[in-house]
């Protein structure tokens, strides 16, 4: 199994009910994966991402968020009658797999990337999913006085972080491949909310965000989230439905799907739905 199959099989498990039965191919890349977009729908995006790895493909999961996570998306809360992570656990005793860990600061971030090259000498698996939850949340310098956001320090800060979290990928691999594990190679998704996204960004429309431009060196494989506001989405009866877009130089060396003549930076695109009562569904493009 390689970076994307995680995504295929959130897609598939969760794919549209016109698209079940066909044959829903997602190109793969071993390459890190940056997911890029609003918080809240990022955030589903990477438990749902976590779940299905643990539950469908038996790997260990270590999950990085600044805040706790106090609920579930809808589409897993519909499994089980439990909101809470934790509590998950004991309904599929396969979730165990996944460890929560909630650094404050991005040095305690750090920290705890970096004791993973210490716990897989001591730990009898150690983790083949690496996820870090909102990356911006600790790249962003505290709000003081009349400046916040993000300032140069962040982008040598998001150069060091995102190495760091590459190698310790790399050397977990060592270490799985070592051990025959079929869990190998250790990959890594993380999520980003550009100030672009969030309106803050003053530069115009044509301005780049200097830290993801620093992220998209280390992240290879890239997967945008755009929302569609169009009347055709309103009149669907969706509360929201967003284009998904996997794309980056890690997935179009591996990827074999044609081009797409509007974007052909795109290796391949889905449309998310989000329904009122809050399910989630993927339709291949």
């Amino acid at each position: 199994m390689v970076m994307t199959d995680i995504l295929s099989h959130v897609f598939r498990t969760f794919t549209s009910q016109t698209d079940q039965g066909k044959e829903l191919d997602v190109p793969a890349a071993r390459s890190p994966l940056l997911l890029v977009g609003e918080q809240s729908t990022s955030r589903s995006l990477l438990l749902l991402a976590a779940v299905t790895a643990a539950s469908q493909m038996g790997m260990r999961v270590m999950f990085f968020a600044q805040t706790q996570i106090q609920s579930l998306p809808v589409s897993l809360q519909k499994c089980v009658p439990s909101l809470s992570p934790e509590s998950l656990k004991f309904f599929f005793p396969s979730l165990k797999k996944i460890k929560f860990s909630y650094p404050r600061t991005v040095e305690e971030l750090l920290q705890q990337v970096a004791s993973l090259h210490e716990s897989a000498n001591t730990s009898p698996t150690p983790p083949s999913l690496i996820i870090v939850d909102r990356l911006e949340g600790f790249l962003c310098a505290p709000a003081g006085g009349s400046h916040s956001g993000f300032h140069p320090g962040e982008q040598s800060c998001a150069a060091h972080l995102s190495a760091l979290l590459c190698d310790t990928a790399a050397f977990l691999t060592q270490v799985l491949q070592q051990r025959a594990s079929s869990s190998a190679p250790c990959r890594v998704i993380a999520s980003f909310q550009s100030e672009r996204d969030t309106g803050k960004d003053s530069g115009g429309p044509s301005a780049t965000d200097p830290i993801l431009d620093v992220l998209d060196r280390y992240f290879t494989v890239r997967c945008t989230l755009d929302q569609d506001r169009s009347y055709e989405a309103a009149a669907a009866g969706l509360q929201e439905m967003w284009h998904v877009y996997l794309s980056g130089a890690g997935i179009r060396e591996a990827s074999c799907t044609k081009d797409h003549e509007d974007r052909p930076d795109v290796a391949q695109e889905w449309q998310l739905f989000i329904f009122p009562d809050g399910l989630m569904e993927f339709k291949l493009v």
